[in-house]
């Protein structure tokens, strides 16, 4: 296994070297672009439309509301908790810049890919919509570019089960034992009970679950982030200049904080980043491909928002917690700092904040990661396949919370980098139907004009 591992890192540093961040950056960057930052100057139009999207109008199964809480619910999880203290350990502050950078240039990439997963979804034999990353290789590309649509498909069922299903499950596991004493054991048959009565009713059921609780959970969560910050309000002002500074100076050695280059908060607060919001990965998409909407375009002004309100929002409020409460110097790392940070701020309360939160949310997670996953698994044996592999899914749950997951996370976090790949490929080719349905989306002065669904090419 020692040796597995070993293998494993290197692919993992490869794969997660400077090469692929440039990717994730470069297209999104290039998408912001093309699009000429219309992401950023419609933020408003895409809240009016999310509010509009509560009931759905045209083909789908979820509305557009609920598609996007079923993709908050995989995207806000142990990322916006853990991630973000893992990537100002390693990174310093400065890393919360470049998060943020990722997140600008990744709301053009959430952008593009939903727009390409409704444009291109089609309908499974059982009549039910289907999409995604494998679905508008396979229906956008044309068949030199076909072998991409498999491998997404295959590398998101494997990673599924560590980043969607382990990883989450062991997270619950360990902060519910250290902060209630509950057993391992326990907390993998409780999940494993919640989990098996929301996915064994399909995705309309997950996304009226998420619906709820995701906003519940990630309002309840800013609050009390921004408590903490109220709490630390003489030193945002610091904490901000640090991360603004830091972003492109090394950080020196501070208490338990061993220093970091500049190059060390550009990859972790890049790869955290990705982790948290998954723009580029290609998850995301395969929950808008089943919105109730009419149009490609509208669909993906709303999809843009997870990557806002992951990033901006609530990983903004954790880091700037770390840093303005000065505990990101403590030698604390993941939960375990965020914990502080809040615990620092609210005695006696701070830490149970976090565990119930970061039980929550990777809870949901594990809901739409089994969307995921089975659609993934869905594109190679079709809808047959879908009972067998959510039952599958509900016990893997038992291992994840159970076993020592070192290993599983490296696996996971390697797959998560190998997903986005093809994705990106099929994204750049794609870019010229993006730009075109944005353009034609809008009218003259700017405002949607609400054009009907255009037919797969």
């Amino acid at each position: 296994m020692e040796t597995m591992t070993n293998i494993l890192g290197e692919i993992n540093s490869i794969v997660w070297g400077p090469v692929m961040l440039i990717a994730i950056l470069g297209v999104g960057l290039f998408l912001q672009i093309g699009l000429k930052l219309m992401p950023i100057f419609k933020l408003g139009t895409g809240f009016s439309l999310l509010w509009k999207g509560r009931q759905g109008a045209g083909g789908g199964e979820i509305s557009p509301f609920n598609a996007l809480m079923t993709s908050l619910s995989a995207t806000i999880g142990t990322g916006n908790i853990a991630g973000v203290a893992t990537a100002v350990f390693l990174g310093g502050p400065g890393a919360l810049f470049w998060m943020w950078m990722t997140a600008l240039v990744g709301m053009a990439t959430k952008y593009a890919e939903a727009v390409c997963a409704v444009k291109y979804r089609e309908r499974d034999n059982a009549g039910n919509y289907v999409g995604g990353p494998m679905y508008y290789i396979k229906n956008g590309l044309g068949r030199k570019w076909y072998w991409l649509a498999p491998t997404f498909a295959a590398f998101g069922a494997v990673a599924a089960f560590g980043i969607g299903n382990g990883v989450q499950a062991n997270s619950v596991a360990n902060v519910l034992n250290e902060n209630f004493a509950i057993p391992a054991q326990a907390t993998a048959v409780i999940l494993m009970v919640l989990t098996a009565a929301v996915i064994l009713g399909g995705v309309t059921r997950i996304g009226n679950v998420a619906g709820k609780l995701v906003p519940f959970m990630a309002v309840a969560y800013i609050t009390a982030g921004l408590v903490v910050l109220i709490l630390n309000i003489d030193s945002i002002g610091s904490a901000l200049q640090l991360v603004f500074a830091q972003a492109f100076t090394s950080t020196a050695a501070e208490g338990g904080f061993a220093g970091a280059a500049v190059w060390a908060a550009i990859r972790f607060g890049v790869a955290r980043g990705v982790f948290s919001n998954e723009a580029g990965l290609g998850s995301a998409p395969i929950a808008h491909a089943v919105a109730e909407t009419k149009s490609p375009v509208n669909q993906g002004l709303i999809a843009m928002l997870g990557t806002f309100i992951d990033t901006i929002i609530v990983c903004t409020i954790t880091g700037l917690a770390i840093v303005a409460s000065g505990v990101w110097t403590s030698g604390s790392s993941g939960a375990a700092l965020t914990s502080l940070a809040f615990e620092t701020s609210l005695p006696g309360v701070g830490g149970y904040i976090i565990a119930i939160s970061l039980s929550v949310f990777a809870f949901t997670t594990i809901l739409g990661w089994s969307f995921y996953g089975e659609k993934c698994i869905g594109f190679f044996f079709g809808p047959r396949a879908l009972k067998p592999y959510r039952i599958l899914w509900v016990a893997a749950i038992y291992f994840g919370a159970t076993a020592e997951l070192s290993f599983i996370w490296l696996l996971a976090d390697t797959l998560n980098a190998m997903m986005a790949i093809p994705n990106l490929i099929a994204l750049a080719l794609l870019s010229p139907i993006v730009f075109k349905l944005t353009k034609e989306f809008f009218s003259e002065d700017g405002e949607p004009e609400g054009a009907e669904e255009a037919p797969a090419e």
